[in-house]
């Protein structure tokens, strides 16, 4: 359905007197109201089934916890690489044990930022706090403490003008509200998400409230991440995911110029159907290959400890390893030391074993620093974040 604009247009002006148009978005829900045809009840259907098998998916998992570390980082990867920055899940592994990234660390830093702020996120909302604007905030706090996005603002609405594409206000592709009108929009986000006027099914809201953040734009920087943030975020405070594992910036990434083009369709023609279509097909999307992912990894991990467990007297320990190798599939031996609490003859001996029977492969050729890389594990949790893939 097209409903025209779905706002009005505020026409301001630069210091240098040129004149904006600021785009001031409805409340929602949509009105007229959002038409749910057969076709989207029977995605949206699809979407809730991979959503639920994902969830009992990871249940069954060894270690989910094991799970969750890298999948928060290949989701902080991704949603940066969106944004612009070089980093892969393996520079920011680097960093994370104090190894020099592949790329300036300015980049890495902000996918760190991005880790913080989920976890951040996540645990205020595992507190019973409510995904409110202070919640909202907080977490842009968190992302832009360090890094290059410090000197904008951190944990504040925006009180200057920001926009999309060209040079200026005045040339831009698109111009948010102007900033006198972010918090009336905000507080208006915020009582849709608290069901008001009226409650909408879950990933429809879902839906429909990161396209309407993403056009109220309310911070000077740091919105798309914020924006996909709030996805997950969503899900697991109304209890659809157990636990933060599904993630839609690869399904954003891959279809980046469709993404722009349906955000701005809800803008200048009203078309929330095709966007909630378009996003409802992500859900069960990336459902289903975190499905296939999870299952990968348990089935590679079991079958790595069964022949760990017959390395003889070194098995042990080298299992120890094994497990911690799974939060930090890049390692040095000093980062395992740590991480297990053995010995650092112990740890040298075990990765000695671990490496003769191809299971981690050293990748610095270094007689001192060296770091070990559990190959297999690291490339399935790879996929999608390579500055390569599309």
């Amino acid at each position: 359905m097209k409903r025209g604009p779905t706002g009005k247009y505020i026409v301001t002006s630069t210091a240098g007197n040129e004149p904006v148009r600021a785009f001031l978005p409805q409340p929602l829900p949509p009105d007229p109201p959002l038409l749910v045809d057969d076709v989207m009840r029977d995605t949206l259907d699809r979407a809730l089934l991979a959503l639920g098998r994902l969830d009992g998916v990871t249940a069954l998992l060894p270690d989910t916890r094991l799970f969750l570390y890298m999948y928060v980082r290949k989701e902080a990867v991704l949603s940066s690489q969106i944004e612009g920055t070089q980093s892969s899940l393996s520079d920011l592994l680097l960093f994370e044990i104090e190894e020099a990234p592949g790329v300036p660390l300015n980049d890495v830093m902000e996918v760190s930022s991005y880790v913080a702020a989920l976890e951040h996120g996540l645990s205020r909302c595992q507190e019973g706090f409510p995904l409110s604007n202070r919640l909202i905030r907080e977490i842009h706090e968190v992302l832009l403490r360090d890094g290059r996005g410090s000197q904008k603002s951190p944990g504040e609405f925006r009180r200057s003008q920001n926009w999309i594409g060209g040079t200026r206000p005045g040339n831009a592709v698109f111009v948010p509200p102007p900033p006198d009108r972010v918090a009336e929009s905000m507080s208006a986000l915020e009582l849709f998400l608290h069901d008001k006027p009226e409650r909408s099914p879950l990933l429809i809201k879902a839906a429909l409230a990161h396209a309407q953040f993403e056009t109220i734009h309310p911070f000077l920087d740091g919105n798309g991440r914020v924006g996909r943030l709030l996805v997950p975020l969503l899900l697991c405070i109304e209890g659809v995911l157990t636990e933060p594992v599904f993630y839609l910036s690869l399904y954003f990434k891959s279809h980046r110029a469709r993404y722009y083009e349906l955000l701005n369709a809800i803008r200048t023609e009203g078309d929330w159907e095709a966007w909630v279509q378009f996003f409802l097909e992500g859900v069960r999307e990336m459902s289903e290959s975190a499905v296939s992912t999870a299952r990968r990894l348990a089935d590679m991990v079991e079958h790595d400890r069964a022949r760990i467990q017959k390395l003889g007297r070194v098995s042990g320990s080298a299992l120890q390893i094994h497990q911690s190798l799974q939060r930090r599939p890049l390692s040095t031996l000093a980062s395992l030391v740590r991480e297990t609490r053995l010995t650092m003859p112990t740890v040298t001996k075990a990765v000695k074993a671990l490496e003769e029977a191809g299971i981690v492969t050293e990748i610095t050729g270094r007689r001192r620093g060296r770091i070990y890389n559990y190959r297999e594990y690291m490339d399935i949790m790879s996929e999608g974040t390579r500055l390569t893939d599309v």
